[in-house]
């Protein structure tokens, strides 16, 4: 009979099978990020504002996301 964890409050669950210490991963939740993947992310909204400083229309698009952000609940 397959046991079912969750580790860190259902954003991955993994199963083994009973008596068995071998387990794989079930699921994962879509909005877990990896460390990799946060500090790429990361790294690329710096890109982006670095490369803003020159481009009007990169300039504008990040004053329009900056409003909504604001405006919405965060």
């Amino acid at each position: 009979m397959p046991i079912f964890k969750n580790p860190d409050k259902s954003k991955t669950v993994y199963v083994r099978e009973e008596g068995s210490i071998d387990r794989t991963l079930h699921l994962e939740s879509k909005d877990k990020k990896s460390l990799h993947e946060q500090i790429m992310e990361s790294k690329l909204w710096g890109n982006i504002h670095e490369a803003a400083k020159t481009n009007p229309a990169l300039q504008t698009a990040l004053e329009r996301a900056k409003v909504i952000y604001y405006l919405t609940d965060h």
